[in-house]
Protein backbone atom coordinates (compact mmCIF):
# COMPACT_ATOMS: atom_id res chain seq x y z
CA UNK A 1 0.00 0.00 0.00
CA UNK A 2 1.64 3.47 -1.05
CA UNK A 3 2.37 5.89 2.13
CA UNK A 4 -0.55 7.92 2.18
CA UNK A 5 0.06 11.48 4.44
CA UNK A 6 -2.15 12.47 7.22
CA UNK A 7 -3.78 10.26 10.16
CA UNK A 8 -6.01 7.37 9.44
CA UNK A 9 -9.49 7.92 9.69
CA UNK A 10 -12.12 5.62 10.18
CA UNK A 11 -13.68 6.32 6.74
CA UNK A 12 -9.94 4.74 5.64
CA UNK A 13 -10.21 1.89 7.92
CA UNK A 14 -14.25 1.11 6.60
CA UNK A 15 -12.87 1.36 2.60
CA UNK A 16 -10.29 -1.18 3.89
CA UNK A 17 -12.08 -3.72 5.42
CA UNK A 18 -14.88 -3.65 2.50
CA UNK A 19 -17.64 -2.48 4.98
CA UNK A 20 -19.80 0.47 5.69
CA UNK A 21 -18.87 2.94 7.81
CA UNK A 22 -21.35 2.85 10.69
CA UNK A 23 -20.17 -1.25 10.88
CA UNK A 24 -16.98 -0.17 11.35
CA UNK A 25 -18.39 2.21 13.51
CA UNK A 26 -20.18 -0.61 15.64
CA UNK A 27 -17.11 -3.34 15.27
CA UNK A 28 -14.48 -0.92 17.06
CA UNK A 29 -16.61 0.26 19.96
CA UNK A 30 -17.05 -2.96 21.09
CA UNK A 31 -21.15 -2.94 19.91
CA UNK A 32 -23.82 -5.26 18.98
CA UNK A 33 -24.96 -5.06 15.30
CA UNK A 34 -22.31 -6.78 13.41
CA UNK A 35 -20.93 -10.74 13.18
CA UNK A 36 -17.73 -11.82 15.26
CA UNK A 37 -16.42 -12.57 12.03
CA UNK A 38 -17.00 -9.15 10.57
CA UNK A 39 -15.80 -7.23 13.99
CA UNK A 40 -12.43 -9.15 13.81
CA UNK A 41 -11.79 -8.43 10.46
CA UNK A 42 -12.15 -4.58 11.31
CA UNK A 43 -10.24 -4.72 14.47
CA UNK A 44 -7.51 -6.35 12.26
CA UNK A 45 -7.67 -3.75 9.48
CA UNK A 46 -7.63 -0.97 12.00
CA UNK A 47 -4.22 -2.12 13.73
CA UNK A 48 -2.65 -2.85 9.85
CA UNK A 49 -3.74 0.79 9.28
CA UNK A 50 -2.30 2.26 12.38
CA UNK A 51 -5.77 3.35 13.42
CA UNK A 52 -5.95 5.86 16.64
CA UNK A 53 -9.41 6.66 17.67
CA UNK A 54 -10.48 9.95 18.41
CA UNK A 55 -10.39 10.33 21.99
CA UNK A 56 -13.34 13.53 21.66
CA UNK A 57 -15.43 11.18 19.06
CA UNK A 58 -15.21 8.65 21.62
CA UNK A 59 -16.30 10.64 24.65
CA UNK A 60 -19.01 11.48 23.10
CA UNK A 61 -20.44 8.09 21.50
CA UNK A 62 -20.00 6.68 25.18
CA UNK A 63 -22.51 10.06 25.79
CA UNK A 64 -26.22 8.42 26.41
CA UNK A 65 -28.26 8.33 23.04
CA UNK A 66 -31.27 8.58 24.74
CA UNK A 67 -33.05 7.22 21.41
CA UNK A 68 -35.77 4.13 21.38
CA UNK A 69 -35.50 2.08 18.04
CA UNK A 70 -38.54 1.25 16.73
CA UNK A 71 -39.45 -1.36 14.33
CA UNK A 72 -43.08 -1.64 12.77
CA UNK A 73 -45.00 -3.17 10.11
CA UNK A 74 -45.38 -0.76 6.94
CA UNK A 75 -48.68 -1.76 6.17
CA UNK A 76 -50.17 -1.72 9.95
CA UNK A 77 -52.55 1.03 10.27
CA UNK A 78 -52.60 -0.01 14.28
CA UNK A 79 -49.08 0.07 13.96
CA UNK A 80 -49.40 3.66 13.04
CA UNK A 81 -51.64 4.36 15.84
CA UNK A 82 -48.70 2.86 18.21
CA UNK A 83 -46.03 4.99 16.89
CA UNK A 84 -48.03 8.31 16.94
CA UNK A 85 -48.51 7.43 20.71
CA UNK A 86 -45.27 6.37 21.14
CA UNK A 87 -43.85 9.87 20.33
CA UNK A 88 -46.33 11.24 22.52
CA UNK A 89 -44.73 9.18 25.45
CA UNK A 90 -41.29 9.82 24.57
CA UNK A 91 -41.13 13.33 24.14
CA UNK A 92 -42.50 13.66 27.73
CA UNK A 93 -39.58 11.81 28.77
CA UNK A 94 -36.90 13.40 26.88
CA UNK A 95 -36.33 10.51 24.81
CA UNK A 96 -36.95 10.46 20.74
CA UNK A 97 -37.80 7.39 18.23
CA UNK A 98 -35.67 6.14 15.37
CA UNK A 99 -38.14 4.23 13.61
CA UNK A 100 -37.13 1.32 11.09
CA UNK A 101 -40.13 -0.73 8.68
CA UNK A 102 -40.63 -4.18 7.77
CA UNK A 103 -41.99 -4.58 4.41
CA UNK A 104 -42.19 -8.03 1.91
CA UNK A 105 -39.07 -7.04 1.52
CA UNK A 106 -37.26 -5.95 4.17
CA UNK A 107 -37.16 -8.70 7.33
CA UNK A 108 -37.63 -7.54 11.18
CA UNK A 109 -33.46 -9.12 11.11
CA UNK A 110 -32.67 -6.73 8.72
CA UNK A 111 -34.70 -3.60 10.66
CA UNK A 112 -33.59 -4.70 13.75
CA UNK A 113 -29.73 -4.48 12.54
CA UNK A 114 -29.81 -1.11 11.40
CA UNK A 115 -31.23 0.05 14.94
CA UNK A 116 -27.97 -1.44 16.56
CA UNK A 117 -25.59 0.01 14.43
CA UNK A 118 -27.35 3.69 15.28
CA UNK A 119 -27.08 3.05 19.13
CA UNK A 120 -30.40 3.17 20.71
CA UNK A 121 -30.80 2.63 24.38
CA UNK A 122 -33.48 -0.06 23.62
CA UNK A 123 -35.33 -1.63 20.96
CA UNK A 124 -39.33 -1.80 21.01
CA UNK A 125 -40.56 -4.06 18.20
CA UNK A 126 -44.27 -3.70 17.40
CA UNK A 127 -45.91 -7.69 16.64
CA UNK A 128 -42.62 -8.49 15.57
CA UNK A 129 -42.55 -11.10 12.50
CA UNK A 130 -40.14 -13.81 14.30
CA UNK A 131 -40.16 -16.91 16.51
CA UNK A 132 -39.21 -16.72 19.79
CA UNK A 133 -35.43 -18.62 19.16
CA UNK A 134 -34.88 -15.46 17.33
CA UNK A 135 -36.10 -13.20 19.85
CA UNK A 136 -33.60 -14.88 22.50
CA UNK A 137 -30.70 -14.26 20.54
CA UNK A 138 -31.50 -10.74 19.98
CA UNK A 139 -32.22 -9.79 23.67
CA UNK A 140 -28.46 -11.00 24.13
CA UNK A 141 -26.97 -7.77 22.10
CA UNK A 142 -29.57 -5.08 23.34
CA UNK A 143 -32.74 -3.99 25.68
CA UNK A 144 -35.51 -5.19 24.29
CA UNK A 145 -39.84 -4.51 24.54
CA UNK A 146 -42.48 -5.87 22.40
CA UNK A 147 -45.92 -4.60 21.59
CA UNK A 148 -48.47 -6.73 20.62
CA UNK A 149 -46.73 -9.84 20.60
CA UNK A 150 -46.87 -12.79 22.67
CA UNK A 151 -43.76 -14.34 22.16
CA UNK A 152 -41.61 -14.73 25.70
CA UNK A 153 -38.23 -14.85 25.98
CA UNK A 154 -35.58 -14.33 28.97
CA UNK A 155 -34.86 -10.49 29.26
CA UNK A 156 -37.64 -9.23 27.29
CA UNK A 157 -40.69 -7.09 28.52
CA UNK A 158 -43.91 -8.03 26.87
CA UNK A 159 -46.72 -5.79 26.49
CA UNK A 160 -50.19 -6.57 24.69
CA UNK A 161 -53.89 -6.56 25.04
CA UNK A 162 -55.58 -9.45 26.41
CA UNK A 163 -56.70 -11.12 23.44
CA UNK A 164 -58.14 -14.27 24.56
CA UNK A 165 -60.32 -12.19 26.27
CA UNK A 166 -61.57 -9.85 23.50
CA UNK A 167 -61.86 -12.61 21.44
CA UNK A 168 -64.08 -14.37 23.96
CA UNK A 169 -66.06 -11.32 24.25
CA UNK A 170 -66.54 -11.04 20.07
CA UNK A 171 -67.45 -15.14 20.02
CA UNK A 172 -70.48 -14.08 23.12
CA UNK A 173 -71.46 -10.94 21.40
CA UNK A 174 -72.07 -13.07 18.19
CA UNK A 175 -73.83 -15.82 20.14
CA UNK A 176 -76.08 -13.52 22.14
CA UNK A 177 -77.25 -11.72 18.55
CA UNK A 178 -77.94 -15.50 17.65
CA UNK A 179 -75.09 -16.15 15.76
CA UNK A 180 -73.81 -19.98 15.53
CA UNK A 181 -72.04 -20.35 12.24
CA UNK A 182 -69.31 -18.14 12.61
CA UNK A 183 -66.35 -18.64 10.55
CA UNK A 184 -62.55 -16.79 11.55
CA UNK A 185 -59.82 -15.19 9.22
CA UNK A 186 -56.74 -16.00 10.45
CA UNK A 187 -53.88 -13.41 10.61
CA UNK A 188 -50.80 -15.11 9.44
CA UNK A 189 -47.69 -16.45 11.68
CA UNK A 190 -46.55 -14.04 13.96
CA UNK A 191 -47.12 -15.16 17.50
CA UNK A 192 -50.00 -12.46 17.91
CA UNK A 193 -51.72 -14.38 15.08
CA UNK A 194 -51.78 -17.98 16.44
CA UNK A 195 -52.71 -16.53 20.16
CA UNK A 196 -56.47 -15.10 18.69
CA UNK A 197 -56.50 -18.20 16.48
CA UNK A 198 -56.39 -20.25 19.20
CA UNK A 199 -58.87 -18.38 21.50
CA UNK A 200 -61.16 -18.19 18.61
CA UNK A 201 -60.92 -22.21 18.54
CA UNK A 202 -61.24 -22.48 22.55
CA UNK A 203 -64.54 -19.90 22.79
CA UNK A 204 -66.15 -21.89 19.72
CA UNK A 205 -65.79 -24.88 21.46
CA UNK A 206 -66.31 -23.10 24.87
CA UNK A 207 -69.86 -22.30 24.17
CA UNK A 208 -70.88 -25.74 22.68
CA UNK A 209 -70.07 -24.97 18.65
CA UNK A 210 -67.70 -27.78 17.86
CA UNK A 211 -69.03 -28.16 14.19
CA UNK A 212 -69.14 -24.14 13.31
CA UNK A 213 -65.03 -24.20 13.96
CA UNK A 214 -63.73 -22.55 10.74
CA UNK A 215 -61.01 -21.02 10.54
CA UNK A 216 -59.87 -19.19 6.86
CA UNK A 217 -56.38 -18.59 6.11
CA UNK A 218 -55.37 -15.20 5.84
CA UNK A 219 -52.86 -12.67 6.56
CA UNK A 220 -53.24 -9.31 7.96
CA UNK A 221 -54.19 -6.85 4.85
CA UNK A 222 -57.20 -5.82 3.34
CA UNK A 223 -56.48 -8.24 0.11
CA UNK A 224 -56.45 -11.20 2.59
CA UNK A 225 -59.81 -10.28 3.75
CA UNK A 226 -61.41 -9.44 -0.21
CA UNK A 227 -59.56 -13.12 -0.96
CA UNK A 228 -61.61 -14.50 2.06
CA UNK A 229 -64.81 -12.98 1.42
CA UNK A 230 -64.96 -14.54 -2.02
CA UNK A 231 -64.14 -17.73 -0.52
CA UNK A 232 -66.45 -17.57 1.35
CA UNK A 233 -69.02 -16.77 -1.36
CA UNK A 234 -67.35 -19.15 -3.89
CA UNK A 235 -66.80 -22.72 -1.87
CA UNK A 236 -70.33 -24.23 -2.07
CA UNK A 237 -70.22 -24.98 1.38
CA UNK A 238 -72.92 -23.24 3.70
CA UNK A 239 -72.18 -19.43 4.55
CA UNK A 240 -71.10 -18.08 8.15
CA UNK A 241 -74.00 -15.98 9.73
CA UNK A 242 -71.01 -13.76 11.10
CA UNK A 243 -67.27 -13.22 10.28
CA UNK A 244 -64.63 -12.76 12.83
CA UNK A 245 -61.55 -11.13 11.07
CA UNK A 246 -57.52 -10.97 13.31
CA UNK A 247 -57.62 -6.93 12.31
CA UNK A 248 -59.65 -4.66 11.19
CA UNK A 249 -57.90 -4.35 7.75
CA UNK A 250 -58.84 -7.93 7.01
CA UNK A 251 -62.31 -6.85 7.88
CA UNK A 252 -62.21 -3.73 5.79
CA UNK A 253 -61.63 -6.24 3.05
CA UNK A 254 -64.47 -8.38 3.99
CA UNK A 255 -66.97 -5.81 4.42
CA UNK A 256 -65.93 -4.16 1.04
CA UNK A 257 -66.05 -7.58 -1.11
CA UNK A 258 -69.26 -8.47 0.74
CA UNK A 259 -71.04 -4.99 -0.25
CA UNK A 260 -69.99 -5.49 -3.55
CA UNK A 261 -71.21 -8.56 -4.47
CA UNK A 262 -74.64 -7.60 -2.94
CA UNK A 263 -74.49 -9.58 0.77
CA UNK A 264 -76.12 -7.01 3.08
CA UNK A 265 -73.52 -6.16 5.93
CA UNK A 266 -74.87 -6.93 9.42
CA UNK A 267 -78.55 -8.06 7.54
CA UNK A 268 -77.03 -10.97 5.55
CA UNK A 269 -73.79 -11.50 7.62
CA UNK A 270 -71.85 -9.53 10.69
CA UNK A 271 -68.48 -8.39 10.31
CA UNK A 272 -65.71 -8.53 13.43
CA UNK A 273 -62.49 -7.13 13.63
CA UNK A 274 -59.70 -6.45 15.37
CA UNK A 275 -57.61 -3.28 16.95
CA UNK A 276 -60.17 -0.41 16.72
CA UNK A 277 -58.51 1.47 14.71
CA UNK A 278 -59.21 5.08 12.80
CA UNK A 279 -61.03 2.67 9.85
CA UNK A 280 -63.21 0.72 12.27
CA UNK A 281 -65.02 4.38 13.45
CA UNK A 282 -65.19 6.04 9.96
CA UNK A 283 -68.97 7.37 9.76
CA UNK A 284 -69.27 5.48 6.20
CA UNK A 285 -67.68 1.77 7.87
CA UNK A 286 -68.72 1.86 11.78
CA UNK A 287 -67.21 -1.49 12.26
CA UNK A 288 -67.78 -3.05 15.24
CA UNK A 289 -63.76 -3.81 16.91
CA UNK A 290 -61.98 -4.95 19.52
CA UNK A 291 -59.88 -2.23 21.45
CA UNK A 292 -56.30 -2.82 22.37
CA UNK A 293 -56.03 0.47 23.69
CA UNK A 294 -52.73 1.92 22.01
CA UNK A 295 -52.17 5.34 24.07
CA UNK A 296 -52.15 2.62 27.30
CA UNK A 297 -49.89 0.00 25.84
CA UNK A 298 -47.49 2.91 23.88
CA UNK A 299 -47.01 4.85 27.69
CA UNK A 300 -46.27 1.57 29.18
CA UNK A 301 -43.87 0.44 26.62
CA UNK A 302 -41.60 3.32 26.77
CA UNK A 303 -41.73 3.22 30.60
CA UNK A 304 -40.67 0.15 30.50
CA UNK A 305 -37.76 0.93 27.37
CA UNK A 306 -36.35 3.79 29.56
CA UNK A 307 -36.26 1.63 32.72
CA UNK A 308 -34.80 -0.96 30.88
CA UNK A 309 -32.11 1.38 29.62
CA UNK A 310 -31.16 3.38 32.53
CA UNK A 311 -31.99 0.15 35.29
CA UNK A 312 -31.92 -3.10 33.54
CA UNK A 313 -34.91 -4.59 35.86
CA UNK A 314 -35.79 -7.95 35.69
CA UNK A 315 -38.55 -8.18 32.17
CA UNK A 316 -42.11 -8.33 32.73
CA UNK A 317 -45.21 -9.55 31.03
CA UNK A 318 -48.12 -6.82 30.94
CA UNK A 319 -51.24 -7.21 29.79
CA UNK A 320 -53.45 -4.42 29.00
CA UNK A 321 -57.65 -5.00 28.83
CA UNK A 322 -59.12 -5.65 25.80
CA UNK A 323 -62.44 -3.68 25.05
CA UNK A 324 -65.74 -4.86 22.53
CA UNK A 325 -66.55 -1.80 20.87
CA UNK A 326 -69.99 -2.37 19.03
CA UNK A 327 -71.44 -0.26 15.95
CA UNK A 328 -73.35 -0.57 12.76
CA UNK A 329 -71.80 -4.26 11.07
CA UNK A 330 -73.63 -6.71 13.92
CA UNK A 331 -76.52 -7.75 14.29
CA UNK A 332 -78.68 -10.50 14.65
CA UNK A 333 -78.91 -13.11 11.86
CA UNK A 334 -81.33 -13.57 9.30
CA UNK A 335 -83.99 -16.38 9.88
CA UNK A 336 -83.08 -19.55 7.72
CA UNK A 337 -85.56 -21.09 5.76
CA UNK A 338 -84.13 -25.10 7.05
CA UNK A 339 -84.81 -23.50 10.41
Amino acid sequence: MPERSGKTTIVDVARAAGTSVSSASVALGGQPGVSEKTRAHVLETAKRLGYQPDQRASRLRRRRSRLLGVTFAANQHFHAEVIENLYRSAEREGYDLLLTATTESRSARKAVESLLSDRCETLILISPDIDEPELERLAQSAAVVTIGSHLRAPGVDSLHADDRQGVADVVDHLVELGHRDIAYVDGGRSGEAVARREAYVESMRARGLHRHVRVIDGNPTEESGAEAATRILESGDATPSAVFAHNDMIAFGLLLTLRSRGVAVPGDMSVVGYDDTRLAALTTVQMTSVSQDAAQLATAAVGRAIERAEKAPPAREIVSPARLVVRATTGPPRPRLDE
